[in-house]
């Protein structure tokens, strides 16, 4: 079973791509001794753009895998994992 449609998968991507940019360039601004609120800035829009990337996953995951399970007699496995993200979530 392929767990990503390819359009899912390039915009995961694309998404983690644009984070690993935005790592380095924290990286640089800690370099460049750049002001704490403004690094403070950009690692929050880091972790935003991390849980982005969570949510596309888990709304793949519902869609395909979970549905598959579903369909294939694996209800409580399906349910075991949604009950394991919600409270990864929560974290």
């Amino acid at each position: 079973m392929k767990y990503m449609d390819d359009k899912n998968k390039g915009r995961a991507m694309r998404r983690l791509k644009i984070l690993e940019g935005q790592v380095r360039g924290l990286q640089e601004m800690i370099m460049r001794d750049t002001y704490c609120i403004d690094v403070i800035t950009q690692t929050s829009a880091v972790k935003q753009g991390l849980s982005n990337v969570e949510d596309l996953l888990l709304e793949n995951h519902l869609e395909h895998c979970v549905h598959h399970q579903m369909h294939s007699g694996q209800a409580n496995k399906a349910k075991e994992e949604i009950i394991k993200v919600y409270k990864l979530k929560r974290k």
